[in-house]
């Protein structure tokens, strides 16, 4: 007969109250429920189990309306696939730049820049072209809501609406300070499982800092990657930098393989930049801009050596994306 006992422990230092349950018991597991910065985790511990090896970390584990969760912190190995199959970029002259196909099925894309230069409607033509394909997308919305973000694409040309109605897009739009970092990633990691989409959006990644230290998001975004390739979902992250700081963390970080959250290195990383031409002509004023307009959502053309330049975003602005190549599947 398996019997599970409960007991509880009245000082840090102790299992339990007597002290005595865990010698005679087979299995230990320790739960744990914290409160750091006024943002609560729950945790599990394997103490030991009797002829079985098992993991030794704390998990992070939730409980809601569908029960218990558990993630384990870190995957076993790096043992997934690496598909040659290629996935649209839904920017025609951007797959262009990718060797003509868009991207591998499976990777991970950063799409970095300040803000206004076309991040997330990079990630809404991406969307937009998994979905005419008839494949599922995820959205985590991080930012802005899912309505806003409709809008926002409607302007530019790009409507999403209609996939959301036909089940083929689904938001998830919150801001990350509704529990810690863990939860984030539970969350995460259930909608994904229950949803089984073929490419997911994370935008931006940078507001997790809201609620941990740049380390646990790193470790964070390390295992939604691993978990997101051993799925072979592609997936883009955007990424919010300060102005004028794009480069100099490219640099620091040793190339454009490296993401300005400090992350592990992203298949692809595309760096954005916005750009005003000043006026000239007469009735020009000193300091007078102009901006310029886009014609489409994301337009790509040629920029002269070592790359390709492109508009993006909204008839205000003019942004320029410059491709890196950190790793040879780009």
């Amino acid at each position: 007969m398996t019997t599970v006992i409960t007991a509880e422990r009245d000082q840090p230092d102790r299992l339990t109250r007597h002290g005595i349950e865990e010698f005679v018991s087979d299995c230990v597991i320790l739960l744990d429920h914290r409160i750091r910065e006024e943002i609560s985790t729950r945790r599990l511990r394997i103490v030991k189990y009797r002829g079985s090896t098992h993991g030794t970390n704390e998990y992070p584990f939730l409980i809601d309306d569908q029960g218990i969760s558990v993630l384990p912190i870190s995957s076993l190995g790096l043992n997934h696939d690496a598909p040659a199959e290629r996935v649209s970029s839904g920017i025609a002259r951007l797959d262009g730049m990718l060797g003509g196909k868009g991207f591998y099925r499976g990777s991970s894309i950063l799409a970095s820049g300040t803000a206004g230069t076309g991040k997330t409607t990079i990630a809404a033509c991406f969307v937009d072209a998994a979905c005419r394909r008839g494949d599922r997308a995820l959205f985590f919305a991080f930012e802005e809501s899912p309505q806003q973000i409709v809008r926002n694409m409607r302007s530019i040309g790009i409507d999403l609406e209609p996939w959301v109605r036909k089940g083929l897009l689904q938001f998830h739009a919150a801001r990350p300070t509704y529990g810690g970092i863990e939860q984030v990633l539970l969350l995460t990691h259930k909608r994904i499982t229950s949803f089984r989409p073929s490419v997911v959006v994370v935008d931006p990644v940078t507001n997790l800092l809201m609620v941990s230290t740049q380390n646990e998001v790193r470790s964070m975004l390390t295992r939604l990657v691993d978990f997101l390739k051993t799925q072979e979902i592609t997936t883009i992250f955007t990424s919010l930098t300060a102005a004028g700081s794009l480069e100099a963390i490219t640099r620091a970080r040793g190339g454009a393989g490296s993401r300005p959250d400090g992350a592990e290195p992203a298949s692809g990383l595309i760096l954005l930049q916005k750009r005003r031409a000043i006026k000239n002509g007469p009735g020009a004023l000193d300091g007078d801009y102009q901006d310029h307009n886009a014609h489409a959502a994301c337009e790509t053309r040629p920029a002269g050596k070592g790359g390709s330049a492109a508009l993006c975003g909204g008839a205000d602005s003019e942004v320029v994306p410059r491709l890196r190549k950190p790793q040879s599947s780009l």
